[in-house]
């Protein structure tokens, strides 16, 4: 039985970009009345986005007062195309045939329904009829690692090809204006955007791509306020606290020298950092206690200044960013963080 599970085919996927100081002009600068408007466009030319993509734009339609059943039903219609160019991009990528699969896995934690994605897709896109299936939803931005760790678990112990599916649609959460300032409101509406991204993984280390060695998580439950995504009448609301940096900063360093650890290695072993680019202070927070290079997150940075925060699929947006380089690092570690307050990281080689 092969013990290696390997990233041999990776695809991604996003709607039109939208500019973000035109979203600003076009639209926030509207929604944001008195004393929110100053604060929110410091925010705004401060979150480190200068392109984001919108399945839904503000631009086009505001959905601020929808119901959370019309966003869902619409979380359908926009979805499933987004998942499918995806999911054809990465097995393609990965010489593999949809019927080979014997696992399909989607994250989402933006829009839910029965039947979901993983029978949609699995349907539309030829999936044998015994092809295994997994939805994660509600894990947030770091569900991407967990759900390659049971694509890499399920590839090792059954010897069978994995696809792993995040997508997200933000853009239908836009939450409407209240009364008083919230910032936590509109740091989610400068940073948040759509994406999709899938990964295939395969057994053994024979196919070009990155082994996937081990994955690692910490969460602190004293902090389990400080990052929610509640279920509203309206949609789904971001609660984000500004203390997020500070806890991550009192763990990522002893989690990601453990992780390594374990393989005999160290911070300096290690050639390219995939970081979910939670926010820049999120960025800066982990190259500091890390003690990494000043370009070491350039791909992290390059990410959200063009996609902003896609949730689940923005770590794989930045691996894809790394080994697209024309000298793409040897080893890479990946890092997402999301509500718990629940850091992950995973070894790749």
């Amino acid at each position: 039985m092969t013990r290696t599970a390997t990233i041999a085919g990776l695809g991604t996927a996003s709607p039109p970009a939208a500019v973000q100081d035109e979203l600003w002009a076009g639209y926030f600068a509207a929604h944001y009345t008195g004393a929110q408007r100053g604060l929110a466009q410091r925010i705004f030319a401060n979150a480190g986005v200068r392109t984001r993509r919108a399945a839904v734009s503000p631009l086009l339609e505001d959905v601020s007062g929808w119901s959370t059943e019309r966003r869902m039903r619409r979380y359908q219609v926009e979805a499933a195309p987004l998942g499918k160019e995806a999911v054809g991009r990465a097995l393609t990528d990965a010489g593999v045939a949809a019927d080979e699969l014997g696992l399909f896995a989607v994250c989402s934690c933006t829009g839910y329904a029965t039947p979901g994605l993983d029978i949609l897709l699995a349907r539309d896109m030829g999936m044998a009829a015994t092809v295994q299936r997994l939805f994660v939803g509600h894990m947030g931005c770091y569900a991407a690692l967990p759900g390659l760790s049971t694509a890499a678990d399920f590839t090792v112990a059954r010897g069978r090809p994995a696809l792993l599916l995040c997508t997200e649609l933000t853009s239908l959460h836009l939450q409407p204006p209240g009364a008083r300032v919230d910032v936590q409101q509109i740091v989610s509406h400068a940073l948040f955007s759509d994406a999709a991204a899938a990964v295939v993984v395969v057994p053994g280390n024979t196919r070009p791509g990155y082994a996937v060695r081990d994955v690692a998580a910490v969460t602190d439950t004293t902090t389990a306020d400080h990052m929610t995504w509640e279920v509203t009448d309206l949609g789904f609301r971001m609660g984000l606290s500004s203390r997020v940096p500070y806890v991550l900063a009192q763990h990522v360093r002893g989690m990601v020298d453990d992780l390594l650890s374990r393989h005999g290695l160290t911070i300096g072993d290690v050639d390219g950092w995939a970081v979910h680019p939670g926010g820049p202070k999120i960025l800066d927070v982990v190259e500091d206690r890390l003690g990494l290079r000043p370009d070491a997150l350039a791909a992290s940075r390059g990410v959200l200044s063009e996609y902003g925060n896609c949730s689940s699929p923005t770590v794989l947006l930045v691996l894809d960013a790394l080994r697209r380089r024309e000298d793409p690092p040897a080893r890479v570690v990946m890092l997402a963080f999301g509500p718990g307050l629940t850091l992950y990281a995973a070894l790749l080689e």
